[in-house]
């Protein structure tokens, strides 16, 4: 998914040459955590960029002023952080009021009020909620096309993400050419071994793999991996997610040994990279335990999802819902393994947790 982290350019020219001394350092102290906060957003290290974001709005507030477009830019940087983290009723007045301080500040057409759209339309995107997101990702493509022309990347990201929105909804063939001109124009500006060329040419093969071209969709994968590895290093978070993407469609041509080989690669990379004991390691381990249950191999799988639960319990509590459905595939290894008491403490603990 190609996302992007609004950092603001024009925003802050506007002050250059009229800051007092005290005005340059604040404004020297914004600039150097917005800095910070990109690189944690391209690190997927959104925790930690929240109480960073929350005191470069501050610092905003304080030292341009409540209605100044950098204070916008800080309300898109934290709801960015928080609609990341899945807080989306923390981001959303905070999308809203950046929405609001752009259009009064710069008008309607302006970058920054389309970058707030489609900071907007991703978190409804996310939400599931398709209604409310289209519309505003093509008014963010309008005013991105009319303000930057129409080989801008900026418009590339909007085209992508309306492209998402699309396969979300099975609209494959309205999905289809957002993504090749998405890809024409992020090759034109950044070359074809750009991180941004490949995060696209994920989505394409995804959208491929879903409709069982898996001809089509192996190159695409294999081609992004390839830039991932080479421009961000082996153990980034979208490194270890084109792993797991070529795994799976290696299990959809039943070429098992391949894709074990990756979704152990993945893992491993994982648990390097972000610690054992990590909430990000829960889609590796469940992609790898659901390959070893279908493999029928459930001595394998049964340590995997003892793993999950462990770390959602970590991370929600042992009394939340979400633990429900390791439970249930914990009680299907357990049955296939002869563990009887084992599977019928699980199959009931999963029960009370379904019924909160």
């Amino acid at each position: 998914m190609t996302r992007r982290f609004w950092n603001s350019g024009l925003a802050l020219l506007l002050w250059c040459g009229v800051l007092t001394a005290h005005l340059h350092a604040q404004q020297s102290q914004w600039d150097g955590l917005n800095q910070q906060l990109a690189e944690l957003y391209s690190n997927g290290r959104f925790e930690e960029g929240v109480p960073l974001a929350a005191e470069a709005l501050q610092i905003a507030e304080a030292t341009f002023g409540p209605g100044n477009p950098n204070v916008a830019t800080s309300l898109n940087n934290l709801a960015e952080m928080y609609r990341s983290l899945g807080r989306y009723e923390e981001a959303k007045p905070l999308y809203q009021r950046a929405l609001r301080i752009a259009e009064a500040a710069l008008g309607p057409e302006s970058t920054l009020v389309a970058a707030t759209l489609s900071n907007l339309a991703e978190m409804y995107r996310m939400q599931r909620d398709y209604v409310q997101a289209e519309p505003l990702y093509r008014r963010a493509i309008a005013i991105r096309e009319k303000s930057l022309g129409p080989e801008h990347p900026d418009l590339a990201q909007s085209l992508n993400n309306l492209a998402l929105l699309y396969a979300a909804q099975s609209k494959l063939q309205e999905a289809e050419p957002l993504y090749q001109r998405a890809l024409e124009i992020y090759g034109k500006a950044f070359g074809e071994d750009s991180p941004l060329v490949a995060a696209t040419t994920t989505n394409l093969a995804e959208l491929y793999r879903s409709q069982q071209k898996y001809s089509l969709a192996e190159p695409l994968y294999k081609k992004a991996l390839e830039i991932g590895e080479s421009k961000l290093g082996e153990g980034h978070p979208v490194v270890i997610m084109n792993l797991n993407n070529l795994a799976l469609l290696y299990t959809a041509e039943n070429k098992p040994a391949e894709a074990e080989q990756l979704f152990k690669r993945a893992l491993s990379l994982q648990e390097k990279t972000q610690g054992a004991d990590s909430p990000a390691l829960a889609t590796s381990l469940a992609n790898l335990a659901t390959f070893y249950q279908d493999q029928a191999r459930y001595q394998e799988a049964e340590p995997l999802l003892r793993r999950i639960l462990q770390l959602a319990e970590k991370a929600y509590g042992k009394n939340d819902p979400r633990l429900a459905g390791t439970l249930q595939n914990l009680e299907q290894v357990y049955q296939k393994l002869g563990r009887k008491k084992e599977a019928e403490q699980a199959r009931d603990r999963a029960r009370k947790l379904v019924r909160r």
